[in-house]
């Protein structure tokens, strides 16, 4: 007869959804985040702080997540990062490597179990060094549409937002350039979501600093001339929003492809080939939002 032992009896707090968890579990029972999370802020001694990457599926989350802590890990615009946990580095390296073979990264999986988490450790190398623990996750955009438009489904969402103290929120520029009204009309959607997770007096406005991001700018080169004057008329209902709900909002235009291609085999199936990589107003919005927190 197997003999348990007190270690293997005793439970942990998982970090997003606060579920007991065994201490040797790898995943969280309640919402498949990684253990590794909380056994690494317990090593820390101090709470990390959840930035959240959101938007709609095909927004780009996944390539500006990826290159966005690739960036953080090189040293770029001042900062110094220290990934906690090697499976804090496979979105970037997965990321990287699919654009150095001219393609895109598929989409990240439905499932959560299935999605990249990362805890990085930033601070700014110039002047006094404030270490910063930050969790941020790569959740699928479908996943968020869903729980946008039928609370509680996923419940790992719901939880990861609620203890988000900050958020890029990802929107196609280039849909809502061409006339589209889908990136206005799901932006309102969040923003709304957001607003009713944390609003607490609707007197109040929420001061989450949000870092709404026009991606795919390339395509619309005056996103880069003036974000907050392209929002106003291309994403109007997501402006009037967030001029009167929130009272911490910024705009920045982002781009990552300086040239495409399309391959196909045959008129049903193009695929579109990132021949040459530029990124550009990748690290500004990150750090407009630590300068906030």
């Amino acid at each position: 007869m197997a003999v348990t032992t007190e270690a293997e009896q005793a439970e942990i707090e998982c970090l997003i959804c606060e579920t007991e968890n065994p201490m040797d579990a790898i995943l969280c029972c309640g919402c498949s985040a990684p253990m590794a999370l909380i056994h690494e802020s317990i090593a820390q001694q101090r709470e990390p702080r959840i930035i959240s990457v959101v938007g709609e599926s095909n927004v780009g989350k996944t390539v500006y997540l990826g290159l966005l802590l690739d960036m953080l890990s090189r040293r770029a615009g001042d900062f110094e990062a220290v990934p906690k946990g090697a499976y804090s580095i496979n979105l970037q390296q997965n990321v990287v490597a699919h654009l150095a073979r001219r393609q895109f990264p598929p989409k990240t999986p439905m499932e959560p179990d299935q999605w990249y988490w990362t805890y990085y450790q930033v601070c700014r190398k110039a002047g006094e060094k404030l270490w910063v623990d930050l969790v941020m996750p790569d959740m699928a955009g479908e996943a968020l549409s869903t729980e946008v438009d039928s609370p509680s489904t996923f419940g790992v969402i719901r939880c990861l937002l609620d203890k988000t103290e900050a958020s890029l929120v990802l929107i196609d520029a280039a849909l809502a350039a061409s006339g589209s009204t889908q990136p206005d009309f799901f932006a309102l959607k969040l923003m709304t979501y957001l607003d009713d997770m944390f609003a607490v007096r609707r007197r109040q406005k929420i001061p989450n600093p949000i870092a709404v991001v026009l991606c795919k700018a390339d395509y619309c080169p005056e996103c880069f001339a003036d974000p907050e004057g392209f929002a106003k008329t291309n994403l109007n209902r997501l402006w009037n929003i967030c001029e009167s709900r929130f009272s911490n909002v910024r705009f920045f235009a982002s781009s990552v492809v300086g040239s495409m291609g399309f391959a196909t085999s045959d008129a049903q199936n193009v695929t579109s080939v990132p021949l040459h990589c530029a990124p550009r107003g990748i690290l500004e919005p990150f750090e407009w939002i630590v300068d906030q927190m």
